[in-house]
């Protein structure tokens, strides 16, 4: 088995439901948990993503898209919603409502704060106040590189 055909933990992303789209959530359910940041870049990140990943695994609880949000509220840390398909006991659980607009780009993180100018701009081209952005990172690093694609979704609550 060569190394294109091993599975990776991410699936391939289809930026086509996403892109330039209006979701609209009622009492979305997510596990919350946080990262450390210094600056915006996340210091455990992996980490979450593992034991977060495994405690959804264990509650059954796994939905079929897999979304994960990032709420990077401070420079030294960032809110990370999991979607479940239910509660999990003894885990902090929130939900979202809401209209979001979404927008997909693509490429290395550095150009984050051009994505972010562009969505601010796209959503004062749809007439919307912008309230709130939500980080949708589709896959992990080693899935983007076997897929060749780092897509990010900025959904931006108005």
């Amino acid at each position: 088995m060569n190394s294109t055909d091993t599975k990776e933990c991410c699936p391939r992303f289809d930026p086509a439901p996403w892109d330039g789209k209006v979701v609209t959530w009622q009492d979305k359910r997510f596990l919350r948990d946080h990262v450390t940041s210094l600056f915006h870049i996340p210091l455990n990140y992996g980490a979450v993503m593992t034991r977060n990943t495994a405690i959804i695994d264990a509650a059954d609880a796994r939905t079929d898209t897999r979304l994960i949000l990032t709420d990077e509220n401070s420079l030294w840390g960032a809110d990370v919603y999991f979607e479940v398909s239910k509660d999990i006991p003894n885990r902090q659980m929130t939900s979202l409502s809401g209209t979001f607009l979404a927008k997909v780009f693509e490429g290395p993180f550095s150009n984050m704060q051009t994505w972010i100018k562009d969505m601010t701009a796209y959503v004062a081209s749809e007439n919307r106040q912008l309230r709130k952005l939500y980080f949708y990172y589709t896959t992990c690093p080693k899935c983007a590189k076997k897929y060749g694609k780092n897509y990010i979704v900025i959904l931006a609550e108005v």
